[in-house]
Formats: C-alpha cells, sequence, structure tokens
C-alpha cells in the first residue's frame, strides 16, 4: 500500500487545502523552522525510525490487538463491531505513540526538557514515561478544573517526575492549558521542546503528530484484513477533540473505499458553552498558531466549551480533521453526555472493558450505527482506558446496568 494520500499532504507551508500552517510570534519562528527541518530528516532517517520500532514493541507493547467485540455486537443486534485496543498501549491510551518520538525528536535537538498541556491527562502521563525513559524533565500544564476531574492521572505525572502546572485562568480547561504551555515555552526555547498533545498547533506538530500515530491505522489495517481473509471493514469510527487517535486510524484507511466517522462531543445541548462540536457548529480561524475551524463567540474569540471528556473540551480541531470534512472524506457526529456515558457502560459490562470517556463518544455512535447497518463491519479506535474516568462517572451519574433497550430511547 503506497498511502498517496499521506505522500501529498500537507503542502510545503503546513496547510492542508486551507487549513494549518504556521502562525508564530517573531520569537518562535526560527525555533519552528528549526524543528521542522529535524523532523524532515528524522522521517527518513533509518536509526531513528530503527528506534522507535525497537521502543515500540519492547517498551511500548505494540502491536496493539483488533478485538471483535462479539457480545456487544449481538447485544446491538446489528454489524460487527471491533476495537483496536490502544487502551492495551503503554499508559493505557494512544498519546505514548507520539509522545516516544516527540522526546527522540527533542534528544536529537539537543533539549533537556519537554512541555506540554494537557486535558484528560493521558498526553501528560504519556509524555512524563517518555521523559522518564530519556532522563528529560518534564513539565506538564493542566487546567485547574481537569485537575480535580482527571486526579488519577495528575498522581501518575507526579510520581513520574514531572511538575504538573494548574492553568488558572478562565474556563481552566484544555484551552487555557495551551495558553499556559506556550508562555512557559516562550521563556525556555534554548533548552526545552513544546511537545503538542494532539494534531494541532503550528505547522510541522499536525503532519508530524499524524505521522507518528499512523502506526494505529497501519496495524488496524493489517490485522482486521487478517482476520478476515482480506476483506476491509465498511467504517471506521473515532472520537474527535483535537483529532490524533483518528487521523491515526484513519490514515490507514484514508485511500481505500471505507467510511471515515468522527464524532465529537455533543455535551449537554447545541447551545454554545454546551458541547464541542466544533466540525459542526465552528467557523475558520486562528488559534494556537494554526487556522482550522473553531467554535466562536459573537467577539470571534474562542468560545466556551463543555465534554463529560477532558480531551475533548477543545474549542479548535486539527486542520487535517478540517480539510478531510471539507472534502467530504469523513463524516462528523456526536455524541451526548448521556449517549458516551451509556457507551462506557455497555462496553464494561458485555465486553469487560472499561473505555476512556473519550473513547465512548466513539462507541455511542458506533452502536448507533450498528443498528442501522446490520450486514456491515465497524473497526472504532478504543483511543484508551477508563481508570482515570471512573471517580468522575460514579460520583457524577451513578452505577448503572446497561441494557440494549437503552438504544431505543
Amino acid at each position: 500500500m503506497k498511502h498517496q494520500y499521506l505522500k501529498s499532504q500537507p503542502d510545503e507551508e503546513g496547510f492542508f487545502g486551507q487549513y494549518g500552517g504556521a502562525f508564530l510570534p517573531p520569537q518562535l519562528v526560527e525555533e519552528f523552522e528549526r524543528i521542522t527541518e529535524a523532523y524532515l530528516k528524522l522521517r527518513k532517517s533509518h536509526d531513528f525510525l530503527s528506534e522507535l520500532r525497537r521502543i515500540r514493541k519492547h517498551y511500548q507493547g505494540r502491536p496493539t490487538p483488533v478485538y471483535h467485540a462479539k457480545r456487544l455486537s449481538e447485544a446491538v443486534g446489528g454489524a460487527q463491531i471491533y476495537f483496536k485496543r490502544e487502551d492495551l498501549n503503554h499508559t493505557g491510551a494512544h498519546k505514548l505513540n507520539h509522545c516516544m518520538a516527540e522526546a527522540l525528536l527533542a534528544k536529537t535537538l539537543g533539549k533537556s526538557k519537554l512541555i506540554a498541556e494537557t486535558g484528560a491527562g493521558q498526553h501528560g502521563v504519556a509524555l512524563a514515561t517518555a521523559a522518564a525513559y530519556f532522563g528529560l524533565e518534564c513539565e506538564i500544564h493542566m487546567g485547574e478544573v481537569d485537575i480535580a476531574k482527571e486526579h488519577p492521572n495528575v498522581v501518575r505525572m507526579q510520581i513520574l517526575g514531572a511538575e504538573v502546572v494548574p492553568a488558572t485562568h478562565g474556563l481552566k480547561t484544555l484551552k487555557e492549558a495551551v495558553d499556559s504551555a506556550f508562555e512557559s515555552y516562550v521563556a525556555q526555547l534554548d533548552t526545552a521542546l513544546y511537545a503538542i498533545g494532539s494534531v494541532v498547533g503550528p505547522h510541522p506538530f499536525p503532519m508530524m503528530v499524524r505521522d507518528f500515530q499512523s502506526v494505529v491505522g497501519i496495524e488496524a489495517r493489517e490485522q482486521y484484513m487478517e482476520m478476515t481473509d482480506g476483506e476491509l471493514p465498511d467504517h471506521i469510527v473515532a472520537c474527535v477533540g483535537g483529532g490524533s487517535n483518528a487521523m491515526g486510524i484513519f490514515s490507514g484507511f484514508i485511500d481505500d473505499p471505507v467510511a471515515l466517522h468522527a464524532v465529537e462531543p455533543l455535551g449537554r445541548s447545541t447551545r454554545l458553552g454546551d458541547h464541542a462540536a466544533t466540525l459542526e457548529y465552528g467557523k475558520e480561524g486562528v488559534l494556537h498558531g494554526f487556522k482550522s475551524i473553531l467554535l466562536q463567540d459573537e467577539k470571534g474569540e474562542p468560545a466556551p466549551v463543555h465534554s463529560i471528556a477532558s480531551g475533548l473540551d477543545y474549542p479548535g480541531v486539527g486542520p487535517e480533521q478540517a480539510y478531510l470534512h471539507d472534502i467530504g472524506r469523513v463524516q462528523v457526529h456526536g455524541a451526548t453526555d448521556e449517549e458516551t456515558v451509556d457507551a462506557f457502560y455497555a462496553i464494561s459490562q458485555y465486553e469487560g472493558i472499561i473505555p476512556a470517556l473519550e473513547s465512548s463518544h466513539a462507541i455511542a455512535f458506533a452502536m448507533k450505527l450498528a443498528r442501522k447497518n446490520p450486514h456491515d463491519a465497524i473497526l472504532v479506535n478504543l483511543s484508551g482506558r477508563g481508570d482515570k474516568d471512573i471517580d468522575y462517572v460514579v460520583e457524577t451519574f451513578g452505577v448503572r446496568c446497561w441494557s440494549p433497550d437503552r438504544l431505543e430511547e
């Protein structure tokens, strides 16, 4: 397979169609040019790629399996549902795929510190893990609201040796964590690399993180075809906030005749501030150094957002996701908080897998899709495990016994 699409996107300036680029303050331009130059060399370096493959196999535990969720498929009464089990990747989510690579890039650039933002804490845990592995300092910025919601991941970061810096302004969630991390990074350019946690930010990060996450799609395609005697799934489903897990799995199938579905958080309602469904309700703008689709208020400022999944409560989306939606290659859907909690309990009780709330958005849509397409096969990127979410879910929604009847409601 030649992956023709991946070879053609983005262009040299980091644009996917009209989205992307690098909108930077003057003090960051030279540094990002240096990062871009280094990455374009390393992506073709035998030593870099060999080391990355070694790390993935012997440290991360890759490849992660594709699993047929037979009981859930039977309960839903429709299509056959499969999971790409990124929850079994070391640290419990897909995030380590790009964090280990970004840390290796930092070592190549002679950096001694990694700086990042985190929402749900999975990127923070993964980067703290990578920093410990490579002997680097680590500084993680996290909104105060998310620190309270995702306390287990905060403790994990601290145990791993990272400094967790609270973002105390604005809504105190993911956008504010990015603001805080960028501010700190500007003061430490000589020694630090800002390891952006999704397919967002200035070029080359949307391209770079996609490339590092493409291992998910490459593995999943090969594994699924092996399981099904050469067949392809009919649908690929992934949740989208920034979009790293989605671009990871989409990249393996993007040149195939397979439907790609991005599932956004519809939250509590369609009212601005009650959701984070950027592609559905946003418009073009610039945020955190890149052009994409953004949720904006009446003044054109980034709008307040909400999701029960801390990793999805961001007012923007990766530029490649915006481009793929524009050209009709990716279909966009949503899952409400209530549907997401139902899905969380459904696969916990029917498959013995407690999923992250982020992944539960994708599963919620996949369950509805399965009912409408009973002869199809659906592959879902189960991007993370739910250890971090169990206290919040039980305290907020209580313990539920899920049954297929709830899909009729």
